[in-house]
């Protein structure tokens, strides 16, 4: 897959530095270079990229008011380039795939562009798989509706890829990009959720309900009403009275599985 991708900077030596550095990932295209937002702007309606690598402080259109400018439009995604760190809280919350610093450094590149192919695979995926219902509910209505009583079996497998690998959470005035993978238990407080991971607690804005649907409910499941545990951290269970159980995690944090969630459980015991 080709990422057709537009650079943005007011700055030549910049642009060139970055050309230089993308050179050596050849599936990243460069369709064209802009020195400022009101030419990025008509690029990317023109061109309608991929990707676009975009610096924040420019004359006129800063690189926000580029991402308000083609609100009506299907935007590409995002990776800010700056020489200041504190933009990005803001860039974080402009939806941006990451936030990088001048001079950008090669390895840092190269994970940006991993995260890239990551949300361009998903987006594909998701894509492809409504072109198919789509064509089928056109073409054999009968395929398509046996196609949506088989349900979340067959959903599963065409959105494997769609849950997040990767969630920044804005705590205490940072930006802290979790691997999911290290996420052990979630308890929720009302509106904000506390993620451990083992290491850290740390503190996001979301409910219980929006944060389930990032996450692969093949690994993460809801063992009481207010906690989602990592089903992979899982390293003992200990059953409780009245059909209860504790959960004791890698950590060694035992947790409470409510009768109601007890087939959560059911995996682990034979």
């Amino acid at each position: 897959m080709t990422i057709r991708t537009i650079l943005v900077d007011d700055e030549p030596l910049a642009i060139q530095g970055l050309e230089l550095r993308l050179a050596a990932h050849p599936d990243v295209e460069i369709v064209e270079k802009c020195m400022n937002g009101r030419e990025a702007i008509r690029a990317i309606k023109t061109q309608k990229p991929d990707l676009v690598f975009l610096d924040i402080q420019m004359p006129g259109f800063d690189g926000f008011s580029v991402v308000q400018g083609l609100m009506e439009v299907e935007p590409p995604l995002f990776v800010f380039v700056t020489a200041y760190s504190n933009h990005a809280l803001r860039a974080f919350e402009a939806q941006a795939v990451d936030y990088l610093m001048k001079p950008v450094e090669e390895s840092r590149l190269a994970q940006t562009l991993d995260l890239v192919r990551q949300r361009l695979s998903e987006k594909q995926s998701v894509g492809e798989a409504a072109m198919l219902k789509d064509a089928l509910t056109e073409h054999a209505p009968e395929a398509a509706a046996d196609l949506a009583a088989e349900g979340a079996g067959g959903s599963d497998a065409m959105n494997a890829n769609r849950f997040e690998k990767l969630i920044n959470i804005k705590d205490q005035g940072q930006i802290f990009r979790v691997d999911v993978d290290t996420i052990e238990r979630i308890d929720a407080a009302g509106d904000y959720m506390c993620i451990y991971t083992g290491e850290n607690t740390l503190i996001l804005r979301e409910t219980m309900k929006d944060l389930e649907k990032r996450l692969d409910p093949r690994r993460f499941q809801r063992v009481h009403r207010s906690t989602i545990v990592n089903l992979d951290l899982v390293k003992q269970v200990k059953p409780h009275t009245n059909g209860e159980c504790f959960l004791v995690l890698d950590s060694g944090a035992s947790v409470k599985v409510s009768r109601s969630y007890r087939d959560v459980v059911a995996r682990f015991v034979h």
